[in-house]
């Protein structure tokens, strides 16, 4: 018979950029800009959900969530189900800008519903954990930083889905230009072509492999690293203040790219450099200042609850 642990089980989440430019589908990166929800079974039946911050009076709050239909998702793969249910989201990530959101919300369902299910760990790994939010989400890159922290690398095999951990040089900082207006990433991928030309390919995947060593300890060569030619240029009719941003920021020397898909603004640099980036900020876009995040999703069960049981 199954059972859940007693108490609250929350799970804090970060904020994630994918992309970062020439890695599409593949190279995410974790900011400590975090989702907090918590959840709690119920011995009444029914759905109790309640959001404040970002989305507040405009998400679902009903079965329709997405942090309940993942945290559902999972139980379902557990082999479980709860009589009822009490979610707190406490948001702020934004929605609709290229910075994880729904990934955060993805990871933070499967994460809270292994959590709640007594010795839920034995019942599902991290990595089968992992595999699962990725195939919720449809694509691992956003969801591989928001799991894992720091700077991953995704990919897919015969066996699924999976990611790695690249290093990151503690100096590399990041500043995210945020507008005040969204795209849906759906709305963003339908612009983009069914093939490219072959030296874009090529010219690609020579970028990705510098943003790596870049990152990893040569941030001399970010500026060069983030260029791209297989998506960014395709959205630009989607987002075009976004596009004349990247151009401008890299133009005056700064390692920016669009964000995920878009329409965020995210710049590769260090913490002294952060300061000079006010001053770029365009009218009714906000700055965010944010730190690289090296946790990636963080858990907390009910005291006296260890892990595994």
């Amino acid at each position: 018979m199954t059972t859940f642990v007693t108490g609250p089980v929350t799970a804090s989440v970060p904020a994630t950029s994918a992309n970062l430019g020439p890695g599409f589908d593949a190279l995410g990166l974790a900011l400590d800009h975090r989702d907090r929800v918590t959840a709690e079974v119920r011995d009444e039946p029914g759905l109790d959900i309640t959001v404040s911050g970002v989305g507040a009076g405009e998400l679902s709050l009903d079965e329709g969530h997405l942090v309940y239909r993942s945290l559902r998702s999972t139980l379902e793969r557990l082999g479980v189900a709860v009589p009822g249910l009490r979610l707190r989201c406490e948001n702020v990530i934004p929605h609709a800008r290229g910075l994880g959101s729904s990934s955060a919300a993805i990871v933070a369902g499967v994460c809270l519903a292994r959590g709640l299910v007594a010795g839920g760990s034995l019942l599902l790994d991290d990595d089968g954990l992992f595999a699962l939010a990725a195939e919720l989400e449809g694509h691992p890159d956003n969801v591989a930083p928001a799991f894992l922290g720091g700077f991953t690398i995704a990919y897919r095999d015969a066996a699924g889905f999976r990611a790695t951990r690249a290093a990151v040089d503690p100096r590399v900082h990041t500043v995210a230009f945020v507008p005040a207006d969204g795209v849906q990433t759906s709305v963003a991928r339908q612009l983009l072509p069914d093939s490219v030309p072959h030296r874009d390919a090529a010219a690609n995947a020579g970028r990705a492999a510098l943003l790596v060593a870049a990152m990893a300890g040569r941030p001399e060569l970010l500026l060069a690293a983030p260029e791209d030619r297989l998506h960014q240029g395709y959205r630009e009719p989607a987002m075009p203040e976004t596009l004349a941003l990247v151009r401008r920021l890299r133009a005056a020397g700064h390692a920016a790219f669009v964000s995920g898909a878009g329409p965020t603004v995210l710049v590769l640099t260090d913490q002294s450099s952060a300061e000079v980036l006010v001053a770029e900020r365009p009218d009714r876009w906000q700055l965010l200042d944010l730190p690289i995040d090296h946790d990636g999703v963080r858990v907390e069960l009910p005291e006296g609850v260890q892990a595994g049981e």
